[in-house]
């Protein structure tokens, strides 16, 4: 297989969305930008190109999918038994990083669902992500396009290291301005959970309904009702560990660390811009200021691909604590780390 690669620029063409429809309806994949994360899709309602996300991706077979709609009102085909709250979140949120766990209809396939009776629903707020939507004129379903386990692409040339000549299509939309995955969001209760925290925080659905519950992960024996809830995400190929603690205790942990090393292991850090000046002698990733909660967010599966590129060993990564985003944030490090954590 040869990867057909496209620009922004291309998707004007009457036969590039020619191409992207056929494929997508043949049963077969495209990766395509959005606002949180590149994603590899395929027709929603397709078991063959779901079948085909799953076996590219290495991905468990009882790890859900989330469907992609360019349209509110789609959600209403494919979904049943809705709260009453639900239209306001789609009016507040929709487009945007927010899925939606709903009652899913008798003819949304179970693959899709990892066998369960819910499905998760977003209408993303990228134009190039809702052009492609548009241009199939069906549902696509669309987990992180990156390699089961691994951090996920929010560049181009990430999805090229993963995918390239392994699916049909590629659109190249740069860089993913958000960063991290969608908040997702069980919608079956009276009092909605939270799946997955995202950069739709706890605090901001409050403010639309009166009561939200944080969730948790899922046992080794339960299925999953949202991706990111039971097997490990994010990983690098280097040990990480997560340090926690007053700034001074953390600079002199590390220090020592790398002074006692003795060169035997090539050691990163992963860090905000802070921290650099005061780390010596070892590979650092700035990613962003303390106060630049969005920079950080779009930087952090970088900062961890980017440790693979260079071949580190041993990974520390400095734990966020502050702004509205920390729980994302150290949700996806405390994945990437296997819950590897250090308070000092």
């Amino acid at each position: 297989m040869k990867t057909r690669i496209y620009q922004v620029s291309d998707l004007n063409q009457i036969d590039v969305q020619k191409d992207i429809k056929e494929t997508l309806l043949s049963g077969k994949n495209i990766i395509f930008p959005t606002e949180t994360v590149y994603g590899i899709g395929a027709y929603a309602l397709s078991e063959k190109g779901i079948k085909g996300i799953y076996e590219v991706k290495g991905r468990p077979s009882d790890n859900p999918l989330i469907m992609h709609i360019s349209h509110q009102t789609d959600v209403y085909k494919y979904t049943k038994n809705h709260q009453p709250y639900v239209k306001n979140l789609m009016d507040k949120f929709w487009p945007g990083p927010l899925t939606m766990v709903f009652e899913k209809q008798n003819h949304v396939p179970y693959m899709i669902t990892g066998g369960l009776e819910t499905v998760g629903i977003r209408m993303p707020s990228h134009d190039i992500a809702l052009k492609v939507i548009d241009i199939a004129g069906v549902p696509i379903c669309a987990p992180s396009a990156n390699i089961s386990g691994k951090p996920s692409s929010t560049l181009f040339d990430h999805v090229l290291e993963d995918f390239k000549d392994k699916v049909d299509i590629m659109i190249d939309g740069g860089k993913s301005k958000v960063g991290i995955e969608s908040t997702v969001l069980d919608v079956t209760h009276e009092i909605p959970v939270i799946l997955r925290p995202g950069v739709i925080t706890k605090e901001m659905l409050e403010e639309i309904i009166p009561k939200v519950i944080g969730g948790s992960l899922t046992s080794e024996h339960e299925i999953p009702k949202a991706p990111g809830m039971k097997y490990r995400h994010y990983a690098p190929k280097g040990e990480l560990m997560i340090i926690d603690g007053e700034k001074d205790k953390v600079v002199t942990f590390i220090n020592d660390i790398i002074n006692s090393s003795k060169g035997d292991h090539k050691i990163g850090v992963i860090c905000t811009s802070d921290f650099k000046d005061l780390l010596k002698d070892v590979y650092i990733y700035s990613i962003g200021m303390p106060n630049q909660e969005e920079e950080i967010a779009s930087n952090l599966f970088a900062a961890l691909r980017d440790m693979d590129k260079n071949e580190i060993d041993i990974i520390y990564a400095i734990a966020f604590h502050e702004g509205k985003y920390k729980d994302a944030l150290m949700n996806r490090l405390l994945k990437a780390a296997n819950q590897n954590y250090m308070k000092l």
